[in-house]
This record gives C-alpha cells, structure tokens and sequence, in this order.
C-alpha cells in the first residue's frame, strides 16, 4: 500500500514476502523520474531499494508472514532519501569487502553482498537506524551533475 505522505514523501508498507520488493522498486522509479532523475540513477536505486528490501525480508523479519516491510522516501535539495524498515533486531555484522570472483566462480557465498552493493551505488547509507516503524538502514542517492535543474 503506497500513501502520500506529503508531495515529496511517499511510504510503502510491503508483505514480508520475496517478490513484493518490485512494488518497492517500481514506487521508487517513478518517484525519482517525477523529480528528473537520470536513468543511470534511477537503476541504482532501483537496485539498493530491492536488496535493502530483500534483506529486510529475509534476515530482518527472518521470514515471517506477519511481518512488514516499510520503504519511506523522500526528496530534499536534489538528494532522494530512502529509509528501509522491518521488525527485526538490526543489522548485527557489517561484513568485509566480499570476493566478487569467488562469487562468481560459486567459491563463496554471497553473504553481505547486498550491503556491499548498496555502499558501492549510493552517495551515504546509515546502518542501523531505528525509527517509529522499527530498524533499518537510510540512504541517500543525489542527482548527478547532468540531472541537476530537472524537475
């Protein structure tokens, strides 16, 4: 369910279940596109919002059904912040830089990929918030130089 916070916020409250986090994605796209984001910056947030969503689901709410995910973003001064929540415990380990080869080559698993790829495709992230809706992680995607004036 998406509401309209105000006409710079919008929130998305999703089923703790894989999938749903294209909702999240598909919201978050036209959001940005609204406020003349370019394609490139538009992918990656698409990207970070389904694996922050992902992760949510998974090892924040740990699979539960009765669990929720929520997605609040919002645009301030050409910077698009995303705030992730679930009802989970927080992000417990922030791993090291993963072996991007042995992932490939099936030689590691891919734990801690996601966060590395968040830290990798957004402009600040913040581990560990905690807000009304429950912990998560908030990131922030600015406009690239050629966006900037867009609207």
């Amino acid at each position: 369910m998406a509401t309209n916070v105000n006409e710079r916020t919008i929130e998305v409250i999703l089923p703790n279940q894989i999938g749903y986090e294209r909702i999240a994605m598909a919201s978050s796209a036209s959001f940005a596109k609204m406020f003349g984001f370019s394609p490139a910056r538009i992918e990656d947030l698409k990207t970070v919002v389904a694996e922050a969503a992902i992760n949510a689901m998974q090892h924040g709410n740990k699979g539960r059904p009765d669990a929720r995910v929520t997605m609040r973003m919002n645009l301030k001064d050409d910077t698009i912040y995303v705030t992730v929540t679930d009802d989970g415990e927080g992000i417990k380990q922030i791993y090291p830089k993963p072996d991007i080869d042995r992932i490939i080559d099936n030689l590691d698993p891919a734990i801690g990929f996601g966060l590395f790829l968040i830290k990798q495709l957004v402009d600040d992230v913040d581990f560990n918030i905690r807000t009304e809706k429950g912990n998560g992680l908030r990131m922030a995607i600015k406009k690239t130089k050629s966006d900037q004036g867009k609207v």
